[in-house]
C-alpha cells in the first residue's frame, strides 16, 4: 500500500498487521480485581476496529496499587484465571494482537469513580496509599506514606509475581506503565520525589526504582513478544519532568531490552501549564525517538487520520495510540482501507458491503 501506516510491523516475532494502537481504557468496573460482562463486550467490539494491537486496561500489580476499588488487577490466581479468560474469548474470533498493561497507582490511588465524583479520594473504605515521598497528590487529598526499602521491595515483588502471571497468558505485547502520575512516575518526576537516598535526587537516581522493575518484567517476559512502557515526556510544570528526562529513560530501557516506549505526558497533577491542543505529544515523541533510537508509539488527541498517516510515513514515530476515536468512530481505520485496496481482507466480508468493496 501507498501509506506506511497500513503497513505490517515486525517486533520481535510479533507481526502488528498495520500501525494502530487501541489505547488502555480504564473502565472502573472490575470486581475483585476480576473483568465483568462490560469488559467482554467493550473489548469485543474494540477487536473488530481493524487495528493491530489492542491494549487492556491499566491492570494493578497488587490490591493497594488500584486507582479505586473498581480497577483491573492481576495480583493472584484468581485474578489470572479470569483476566486469561477474557483474553482467550478475545482471540478466539479477532486476529487482533493484545497488550495488557501493568501498573501500580502509588498516592494516586484509593480515589472515588470518576464518574462519581472525579479527581477525588475516597472518603469510605479508603486505603492508605505509598508514593516515593511524603507528598500530597492534590492540596484535598491524603498524604502518602513514603515508600521504605520494606516497602519498595514489596512492589518488586508484587511487578514480578504480576508479569510472570502475564508471561502465562495468550498475550502479545506487556507495558510498563511509568506515566500519568502513577507510583513510577512519582519516583521520575523531581516534584513528586524528594528522597535523599539513592532512589532520589538526580536523573540517575530517580530512574533507579523504574529500572529495577523494568529489569524484573524484562527478566519474566518473553524476547519473542513485544515488550513497551509507556512514559511521561513532560510534567508540564516548571521543575518538572523534561524530554531530556525522557530521552534519558527511553535510552535506558532499550539498553535493558524494551521494544518501544509510549509517549504521553502529563497527569502527575491537576494544575499545570498544560494548554489543550491537537497533537500535543506529537514533538515529544518525534524528539525521544530520534534521540533515543527505541521505537515509538504516540497518543494524545492525535485524531486527523492525514496527520497520522504523515508522521508515519516520515518515520517521526512508529505507531499511533487512540482511545476516544476508537470510540467516536469505531471503524474509521476499515473506512480508509476501503479506499486503498479492494482486495484487502481486514474489512470483514459481511460488511464489505458497506464499503463498496
Amino acid at each position: 500500500m501507498k501509506e506506511k501506516i497500513f503497513n505490517s510491523l515486525k517486533i520481535n516475532k510479533i507481526k502488528l498487521k498495520n500501525r494502530f494502537v487501541v489505547s488502555p481504557m480504564c473502565q472502573y468496573s472490575s470486581k475483585n480485581g476480576n473483568p465483568i460482562k462490560w469488559h467482554y463486550k467493550h473489548l469485543e467490539n474494540l477487536a473488530s476496529s481493524g487495528a493491530a494491537l489492542l491494549m487492556l486496561e491499566a491492570t494493578a500489580v497488587e490490591k493497594k496499587g488500584k486507582i479505586t476499588h473498581s480497577d483491573m488487577a492481576l495480583a493472584n490466581n484468581e485474578n489470572f484465571k479470569n483476566l486469561n479468560k477474557l483474553i482467550n474469548f478475545l482471540k478466539k474470533d479477532s486476529d487482533i494482537k493484545l497488550g495488557l498493561q501493568i501498573s501500580h497507582a502509588g498516592r494516586k490511588g484509593s480515589a472515588e469513580l470518576p464518574w462519581i465524583k472525579p479527581n477525588s479520594s475516597l472518603k469510605k473504605n479508603s486505603w492508605k496509599t505509598i508514593s516515593s515521598s511524603k507528598i500530597k497528590k492534590e492540596l484535598n487529598w491524603p498524604y502518602p506514606k513514603q515508600m521504605n526499602k520494606d516497602d519498595i521491595n514489596y512492589v518488586r515483588k508484587a511487578f514480578d509475581k504480576s508479569s510472570k502471571y502475564a508471561s502465562r497468558m495468550n498475550l502479545d505485547c506487556l507495558e510498563l506503565h511509568m506515566a500519568h502520575g502513577y507510583l513510577l512516575h512519582q519516583f521520575f518526576s523531581p516534584l513528586s520525589n524528594k528522597r535523599t537516598d539513592e532512589y532520589g535526587g538526580n536523573l540517575n537516581n530517580r530512574c533507579c526504582f523504574l529500572i529495577e522493575i523494568a529489569k524484573i518484567v524484562r527478566k519474566n517476559w518473553s524476547k519473542h513478544k513485544i515488550l513497551g512502557a509507556r512514559i511521561t515526556g513532560k510534567d508540564w510544570i516548571k521543575g518538572g519532568i523534561d524530554t531530556k528526562d525522557s530521552i534519558y529513560l527511553s535510552k535506558q530501557l532499550k539498553s535493558i531490552g524494551f521494544d518501544y516506549v509510549c509517549v504521553s505526558s502529563g497527569g502527575l497533577i491537576s494544575k499545570t501549564d498544560f494548554k489543550p491542543k491537537e497533537n500535543f505529544n506529537y514533538s515529544i515523541a518525534k524528539k525521544i525517538k530520534k534521540e533515543s533510537k527505541i521505537l515509538v508509539r504516540v497518543g494524545g488527541s492525535i485524531n486527523d487520520i492525514n496527520f497520522m498517516k504523515k508522521i508515519i510515513n516520515r518515520n517521526d514515530v512508529d505507531l499511533i495510540s487512540n482511545a476516544r476515536k476508537y470510540i467516536y468512530e469505531p471503524n474509521f481505520i476499515l473506512k480508509e482501507l476501503s479506499k486503498l485496496n479492494p482486495k484487502n481482507k481486514v474489512v470483514p466480508n459481511q460488511y464489505r458491503r458497506c464499503y463498496k468493496i
